[in-house]
């Protein structure tokens, strides 16, 4: 995978030279690229923003520098788009053949990812990331972090672990012109707002980073052990907040871990754990509950849910 990330800090992203990211780029499974925005100005003092249109605080990044900058990555010549509607949300109509397409099948099966058989020799990975750049827009998704914008989620990150390019581009200030979104996603590249939370930072920097880490650590080969991603919070069609983990000394300070887990009994285990999963979403993200498949569930899960005041006879699980 290579991923092309463009800022007005880029040195910020040496972080990703750290921990597992780190070795994985030394592996050839990714190349990260910190591009700074500046480099496609033209003026002595480098200017990527201006006041905004019709007044106000702040200011806006401007669309000219950021489309020399896209233009260069996406390999795309300038065009003029008169149709472009600037005020229409891009997840509204999908782009047709694009990447959110090629991308939509692989996500259906979240578990892929963690495959230990679906592996990738580094060295096709990386003569695969050496090229990215070159090849059709198609394979390309360009993702602008927005606090006005959709959720990012699993799910959102299991589809783009599949993605041969990722182009990131962090707004600063009042953020970026509206416009530039719209148009490359006009010129039929797969384009994407995403929000990390509900609170505004002071650029995309910080939200890359963290789509990044929930991206690449489901690469084949990123984790040292590929089971460790299987039973996340968040993860899998029927999704739950994980258990509660706890290791050695079984006793420390005076609290003692739950007795059943030390007991052997590996079938006991494994449901004491998912009746916590089923405890833990229920207090605290109900509506993970509420959008499980009831059909899905095991005999087990469904006396758990009824338990714990869930009615389970639907489709999906309702609170009494």
């Amino acid at each position: 995978m290579l991923i092309d990330i463009v800022s007005v800090f880029p040195e910020y992203f040496s972080v990703l030279d750290l921990s597992l990211l780190g070795k994985a780029q030394s592996k050839g499974l990714v190349e990260v690229r910190a591009h700074n925005l500046r480099d496609w100005t033209h003026d002595v003092h480098h200017s990527v923003d201006d006041t905004p249109v019709g007044g106000g605080a702040g200011m806006v990044m401007k669309p000219a520098v950021w489309a020399e900058c896209l233009d260069e990555l996406l390999g795309l010549e300038p065009q003029d788009m008169p149709q472009v509607d600037p005020t229409a949300e891009l997840w509204d109509e999908p782009v047709q053949d694009s990447a959110a397409e090629n991308l939509d099948d692989t996500a259906e099966n979240p578990d892929d990812a963690a495959n230990p058989d679906n592996t990738v020799d580094s060295a096709d990975t990386a003569d695969s990331a050496s090229t990215a750049g070159t090849t059709d827009v198609a394979d390309t998704v360009l993702i602008f972090p927005n606090p006005s914008a959709p959720l990012f989620t699993q799910r959102d990150a299991t589809q783009l672990s599949h993605a041969r390019h990722l182009v990131f581009g962090c707004g600063r200030y009042e953020g970026y012109d509206a416009r530039v979104p719209r148009y490359y996603k006009a010129r039929g590249v797969d384009v994407r707002e995403y929000s990390i939370g509900d609170y505004v930072l002071n650029g995309g920097e910080v939200a890359v980073s963290v789509m990044l880490e929930a991206i690449t650590r489901l690469l084949p080969g990123f984790m040292g052990n590929p089971e460790s991603i299987v039973e996340e919070s968040y993860t899998g069609s029927n999704a739950l907040l994980e258990h509660l983990q706890y290791t050695r000394p079984t006793t420390w300070r005076g609290i003692t871990v739950p007795a059943v887990l030390t007991s052997g009994d590996h079938g006991k285990v494994d449901r004491y754990r998912r009746d916590q999963a089923l405890a833990r979403t229920a207090d605290i993200r109900p509506d993970l509950i509420e959008k499980l498949d009831c059909a899905a569930l095991s005999k087990a899960d469904r006396k758990t849910l009824i338990a714990l005041g869930w009615e389970v006879s639907g489709r999906n699980p309702r609170k009494l």
